[in-house]
């Protein structure tokens, strides 16, 4: 229970003899689950419990898009008459691409928005509340797709596309960016690469069990089902992320330097992080830095590329090998379970290792400080506790609302190798994607699944860089820009490579939509290798970030990712 100076001592339910035992049971399990379970570990989870959820109804809604495609189609057409799979057809594959393809392009584009919604929530209410937002609203629209499964045909696809409208105020989109915010804020900054990419695989976990589980309960117990199951998912999920995560105040995320903006502007904020930053030099000289616009053109590239290869494996499947709704279900989870695996288990230790060895290499980059091993828990202090606010509270005493401790500045991120492993994953993943063109049987496509989930690391590698290239208090800005690149060109992707897969169907090769895939992530590469980043000795200056006098050091952004207290305000320049 929230209270300030005019709170009475006394509520009004104690004055009465009463005790309110519900608020105080919740209050007690919120505390536990705090205690049991690092931060860092919670964070994960919800990214797992929120994907999961989101999850249940993708395999279910292509299939019965595929359903509904084929009996549209035999409407207008002489009835099937012949062996095998009468939905089997190029031109029935052909319009499931595109009906789909609408279909995530509409999700995409109202995604996109959201991005701007939840950000804007996030600074105006903090992370918590927005991604209960993210959640609960969701939990609204999958109802709302029940009665799309139930009407069916041209009638249910076109229930679907408008319960995507849904996803302006809460979607998938805007609960990714909220939760990478989350461990931006809360985790250290030589962990943040490495906890990006373990979010990431979680979200893929999650992914994986909900393909997996959703087709099979739409096998089972018929299409409906795996809708009602999302629904009470997303409810459990809201009462975590309330039980499990900190408070974090929109005051604390700003450090103290940037004063609030209102209205449009801090509507439209993660733009403005687009724009190329004015750098003074040791020498004197001011110049334009383009690192993140070139990083940001690379990764719309890059998801340009790479983003359809999921669906497009699972079209290609259905369209050639005539693979069903578990079949589909298995092929995704498997896709899924990989790319979890590699994320939380394999990534971190090659970001740890990958520092070391780049370091190693380029040791101008060292001069701050070690690169500490990723294992290391960022809750635990070596420190002798000396005052009684460092000391353990005893049982029974633990607030209602989590306090999220500043951690200490630690060492150097090193986002020089973060760039470096960005790029050549973007290589091994078009050619892994290329290799998919190849399969002539359907276990060539289980192996092609289990290969391209090797080649990830992207996106959390480039959130890595981005939060480098960006100062602290800029960090919400710079990963909902990421955010919205990466969405744009996924509504992108899902467009261009939906209609060229289509076209391909149409003529029966859309084993050629794998080569162009490659093409483009080749081309990514290319544009990453203009991207770098800011020069040591260098300051940022301009309108974007501060006065010139107010500016910092691009290195400082190592050592100052603690959450902002009241006293940290009295250190900034304007207050001097």
């Amino acid at each position: 229970m929230t209270t300030d100076e005019t709170t009475p001592l006394l509520s009004e339910r104690i004055a009465n003899g009463k005790v309110d035992r519900d608020e105080g049971r919740r209050s007690r399990i919120a505390a536990a689950l705090r205690r049991g379970i690092p931060l860092e570990k919670r964070i994960l989870l919800t990214g797992f419990l929120i994907t999961l959820s989101f999850s249940f109804t993708q395999v279910p809604i292509f299939y019965a898009i595929y359903l509904m495609v084929c009996d549209d189609y035999y409407s207008h057409h002489s009835p099937f008459d012949g062996p095998g799979d009468r939905c089997s057809r190029n031109d029935i594959a052909a319009e499931t691409a595109t009906q789909f393809s609408i279909l995530g392009m509409t999700t995409t584009f109202c995604g996109t928005i959201n991005l701007f919604v939840a950000g804007w929530t996030v600074k105006k209410f903090g992370p918590r509340l927005a991604l209960m937002v993210q959640i609960l609203v969701p939990a609204i629209r999958v109802a709302t797709q029940i009665l799309a499964v139930m009407a069916g045909g041209a009638t249910g696809i076109t229930i679907f596309q408008c319960t995507q409208l849904i996803t302006v105020i809460g979607g998938p989109a805007g609960y990714v960016l909220v939760v990478n915010i989350i461990a931006g804020e809360a985790v250290a900054p030589a962990r943040r690469t490495a906890v990006f990419g373990m979010l990431q695989g979680c979200i893929m976990v999650g992914q994986g069990i909900g393909f997996l589980t959703g087709g099979m309960i739409g096998d089972e117990w018929g299409i409906k089902r795996p809708f009602q199951v999302a629904f009470c998912s997303f409810l459990l999920s809201a009462c975590y992320v309330r039980a499990a995560l900190p408070l974090i105040t929109p005051e604390s995320m700003s450090d103290g330097k940037k004063p609030p903006v209102k209205g449009i502007t801090a509507f439209l904020a993660p733009l403005k992080v687009l724009v190329p930053q004015r750098l003074a030099l040791s020498s004197g000289k001011i110049a334009k830095h383009y690192g993140v616009l070139f990083l940001c053109s690379g990764v719309f590239l890059g998801v340009l590329a790479t983003g359809y290869a999921p669906l497009l494996i699972q079209m290609y499947a259905t369209a050639v090998f005539q693979f069903h709704q578990s079949d589909n279900g298995w092929l995704m989870s498997e896709f899924a379970f990989m790319r979890g695996f590699f994320l939380i288990f394999l990534f971190p230790p090659i970001i740890s290792k990958g520092r070391r060895w780049y370091l190693a290499r380029h040791p101008e980059q060292a001069s701050s400080s070690r690169i500490s091993d990723p294992r290391d828990d960022v809750e635990v202090s070596d420190e002798i506790p000396t005052r009684p606010e460092q000391l353990e509270a005893p049982v029974g005493s633990f607030p209602d609302e989590e306090p999220v401790v500043a951690e200490p500045a630690k060492e150097d991120e090193c986002s020089g190798f973060d760039l470096f492993f960005l790029r050549w994953s973007l290589v091994v993943d078009g050619l892994l994607t290329m290799g998919a063109a190849f399969a002539t049987k359907s276990w060539h496509i289980y192996l092609a699944a289990f290969l391209l989930p090797f080649a990830s690391g992207t996106a959390p590698a480039a959130k890595g860089v981005m939060t480098e290239m960006c100062s602290p208090e800029d960090r919400a800005d710079a990963l909902n820009a990421l955010t919205l690149v990466e969405n744009v060109a996924r509504l992108s992707t899902q467009g261009f490579f939906g209609f060229i897969f289509a076209a391909l169907a149409e003529v029966g090769k859309p084993h050629l939509t794998f080569f162009c895939n490659a093409a483009i992530a080749l081309l990514a590469t290319f544009v990453l290798m203009f991207s770098h980043l800011a020069p040591a000795d260098s300051h940022r200056v301009g309108e974007s970030l501060a006065e010139s006098e107010n500016s910092e050091p691009i290195t400082s952004t190592h050592g100052d990712d603690t959450l902002a207290t009241a006293s940290r305000s009295q250190t900034h320049p304007e207050s001097r």
